[in-house]
C-alpha cells in the first residue's frame, strides 16, 4: 500500500491538468488513510492464536490423558447437549494508577506483567474492550468476596484511567454506566455484585479512589447503597417515676419527662459489625482492612479503621440488605 501512495504522488507530480490533480489528492488521501497502522496488529494477532488454541481445547473430544486415572474411560465418548459457556457474575470496578489510557494499553499487552481486564475506559470516555466477557481476565489477583476465592474466573473486569489520586471525568463516568448497562442486561448481574477492587482486596488495594461515585451508580442499578433515612433521627420522649414523689402522694407531678434523640432505626443490643462486614461479603481476616474497604465504598470520608456511629448505622442498614 505505501508503494502505491508513493507512485500516485509522482504521478500527481507529473501531471499538468488541475482537475486531474485534484481528483488525485482525493484519491492518494484516501490510500493513505488505508495504510494507517493500528499500533496493536502484533498483539492482537497474540489475541487471535491464543484463542484459536483454547477454540482447539474445547473442540476436542474430551478423552483421559495417558496420566489419566482408567476409571475415567468408558466404552466410549459420550458428549453431553445440555450445556453452554461460563458467565461472568460479578463486575469488578478499578482504576489504573498510572498516567495514560496508553500506558495500561501497553502494560495490558505485555506478557511480563501478567495483568489484563476486560475493559479499559479512558478519560475522554472511549471504551476498549480487550478481552471477550467469557474469557478469564488477570484483574481482581488474591482476592476474595463472601465465599467466593477465584473472582477472576467469575468476574468482568473494568480498568478506569485514572492516577489513583484525582477525580474521574464526566465522559468516562458516562461511558461506564453504559458499559455497565450492557453487562447487567447481557449476563444478567445481580445488583449487589457490582464492586470495586478494594472490596474484593481489602489488604492489598484501594481502587477505585475514595472520589468515585458509588451512589451515583447505585442509584442506576449498579450496586447497593444505604437508605437515604439510615441516619435519620427523632425525638423520643422518656418518663422516669420520681421515688420521692411516689413516697409523697401530696406532690402533684410524680414523674419526670426528659426528651432523647434517638436514632429513626435502632441498632440492635447484639449487633455484631464484624458478622455485618462477613456478610456483606469482606474478608474480615484482617478486621481493620475491611473496615477501611467498607469506608472507602460506603464512607468515603476518614477512611480508617474505626467506625463511628454514623458508620455503624450505615453498616447495619447495609447489612439488612445483603443478609
Amino acid at each position: 500500500m505505501i508503494k502505491v501512495a508513493v507512485f500516485l504522488y509522482l504521478l500527481f507530480l507529473m501531471m499538468k491538468c488541475s482537475a486531474l490533480r485534484t481528483s488525485l489528492v482525493v484519491l492518494i488521501g484516501l490510500v493513505a488513510a488505508s495504510c494507517s497502522v493500528n499500533p496493536y496488529a502484533a498483539t492482537n494477532r497474540a489475541y487471535k492464536k491464543q484463542a484459536k488454541a483454547y477454540a482447539r481445547t474445547l473442540w476436542a473430544e474430551p478423552n483421559p490423558g495417558p496420566g489419566d486415572a482408567a476409571y475415567l474411560q468408558g466404552d466410549y465418548w459420550v458428549g453431553a447437549t445440555n450445556f453452554n459457556m461460563r458467565k461472568p457474575n460479578y463486575v469488578i470496578i478499578h482504576h489504573t494508577a498510572q498516567n495514560s489510557t496508553a500506558q495500561t494499553l501497553k502494560t495490558f499487552t505485555t506478557p511480563a506483567t501478567q495483568v489484563s481486564a476486560h475493559y479499559v475506559i479512558g478519560r475522554d470516555g472511549k471504551v476498549y474492550h480487550m478481552l471477550n466477557d467469557y474469557l478469564r481476565a488477570w484483574h481482581g489477583g488474591n482476592s476474595r468476596w463472601g465465599n467466593n476465592t477465584d473472582i477472576n474466573s467469575s468476574s468482568i473486569g473494568i480498568e478506569l484511567d485514572n492516577n489513583g489520586a484525582e477525580p474521574f471525568a464526566d465522559a468516562q463516568l458516562s461511558s461506564l454506566l453504559g458499559v455497565l448497562e450492557m453487562l447487567k442486561k447481557k449476563h444478567n448481574i445481580p445488583t449487589a455484585n457490582f464492586i470495586g477492587h478494594s472490596d474484593i482486596a481489602p489488604s492489598r488495594k484501594v481502587d477505585p479512589n475514595p472520589t468515585f461515585p458509588w451512589k451515583q451508580l447505585a442509584d442506576k442499578g449498579y450496586g447497593l447503597w444505604y437508605d437515604a433515612d439510615a441516619l435519620d433521627s427523632v425525638v423520643v420522649a422518656k418518663v422516669y417515676t420520681d421515688s420521692a414523689a411516689v413516697a409523697d402522694s401530696t406532690l402533684l407531678q410524680p414523674e419526670i419527662l426528659e426528651f432523647e434523640l434517638v436514632p429513626l432505626h435502632q441498632i440492635p443490643d447484639n449487633f455484631s459489625p464484624e458478622d455485618a462486614l462477613r456478610i456483606i461479603g469482606y474478608d474480615i481476616s484482617n478486621m481493620d482492612a475491611a473496615i477501611k474497604a467498607f469506608k472507602l465504598h460506603f464512607i468515603q470520608t476518614e477512611v480508617n479503621a474505626v467506625l463511628t456511629d454514623k458508620d455503624k448505622q450505615i453498616l447495619y442498614n447495609l447489612y439488612l440488605k445483603y443478609r
